[in-house]
C-alpha cells in the first residue's frame, strides 16, 4: 500500500490529517492544517475525515463501552495502514498509552482547561432547585456535582457539542456542562451560562488542549508540524499525564487533573 505521505509531482508533497466528522474535530484539523500551510506553502494537505466507534455509540455511556480510546481508534488505524500521516486529536480523549508505531509528536498551546455552566433556566448552580435535571456522561463531571450538590440528579447525555445544546434547549435537561475550549472554537460562548472555578470543578487531563500523532519515526512529517509545538503546555500534560497512567485511568475512573507552570517549576 502506497505511503499517504506521497508526491503528485517531484516538487509536492501531499500530508493527509485524520480526523473525526465533528463541528469541534473539524474546527481542530482545519486549525492544524492552516498552521501548516502558513509555515509550508508548497505542500498539500489534506483531511482524511473518519467515523469512530465513540461517534456511533450514542446511547450508552462511554464508561459502559470502552471509554476514551473510541474516539481515537479509528484514526490510528489511518495512521498505522498509512491512509493518513497525522491524526489531530482533543488530548482529554487520549488514552494513556498508545499502538506500538505511534506518538504524540506535538502538543499546540493550550485553550482555557475549564468547563462552563449552561443552563437556560438558572443562572447559576446556587439557584438550581433541589433535584434538578443534569445532564452529562462524564463520570468526573457528575462525581464534582454531587459532591457539591448531591440532590441533582445526572442523565445521561451524549453527543457533539452542538447536539448537547440542541437537546439542552429542547428541555430535556435543565442544565449541562461542557468544556470552555470547545465553546470558544466554535463560537459559542454566548452560550456559557457560568464558568464553574477550579476549585469547584477540576478539568479532564488534558482538557483544552490538541494533541497531533504520528507515527514514530516518521521525520518527514514531524518537521512540518513541530512548530505547532508549545513548550510550556507539553510540560504540563507530561505530568497531567503521568498522574493518567499511574492512576490507569479511563472513563470508568472520575479522574481529573490540572497542572500550571509557574516559572520553572510545576504545580
Amino acid at each position: 500500500m502506497p505511503n499517504a505521505f506521497s508526491t503528485s509531482d517531484s516538487r509536492t508533497f501531499t500530508l493527509k490529517i485524520a480526523t473525526r466528522g465533528s463541528p469541534l474535530a473539524l474546527w481542530q484539523a482545519e486549525w492544524v492544517q492552516k498552521r501548516i500551510l502558513e509555515q509550508h506553502p508548497e505542500i498539500t494537505v489534506e483531511l482524511l475525515i473518519l467515523k469512530t466507534s465513540g461517534d456511533r455509540i450514542q446511547d450508552r455511556p462511554l464508561s459502559e463501552v470502552g471509554g476514551k480510546g473510541l474516539f481515537i481508534k479509528e484514526l490510528e488505524g489511518a495512521l498505522l495502514d498509512n491512509r493518513a500521516d497525522l491524526a489531530v486529536h482533543s488530548m482529554k480523549d487520549v488514552p494513556g498509552f498508545f499502538p506500538e508505531g505511534l506518538e504524540i509528536s506535538v502538543i499546540a498551546e493550550r485553550e482555557d482547561p475549564g468547563d462552563a455552566w449552561l443552563s437556560p433556566k438558572y443562572g447559576s448552580i446556587g439557584n438550581f432547585p433541589q433535584g434538578a435535571v443534569v445532564g452529562t456522561s462524564s463520570l468526573r463531571r457528575a462525581s464534582q456535582l454531587k459532591h457539591h450538590r448531591q440532590d441533582l440528579q445526572i442523565r445521561s447525555f451524549r453527543g457533539n457539542v452542538q447536539t448537547r445544546i440542541r437537546k439542552l434547549d429542547q428541555g430535556e435537561v435543565d442544565a449541562t456542562v461542557l468544556a470552555v475550549a470547545g465553546l470558544k472554537r466554535l463560537d459559542l460562548e454566548d452560550r456559557i451560562t457560568e464558568v464553574l472555578p477550579m476549585e469547584w470543578m477540576l478539568p479532564a487531563i488534558g482538557q483544552g488542549a490538541i494533541g497531533i500523532e504520528t507515527r514514530i519515526g516518521d521525520q518527514e512529517t514531524q518537521s512540518r508540524i513541530l512548530h505547532l509545538n508549545h513548550q510550556a503546555t507539553w510540560d504540563c500534560l507530561l505530568a497531567e499525564r503521568t498522574l493518567l497512567i499511574q492512576m490507569e485511568g479511563n472513563c470508568q475512573i472520575p479522574l481529573a487533573g490540572y497542572c500550571v507552570l509557574n516559572g520553572d517549576e510545576l504545580f
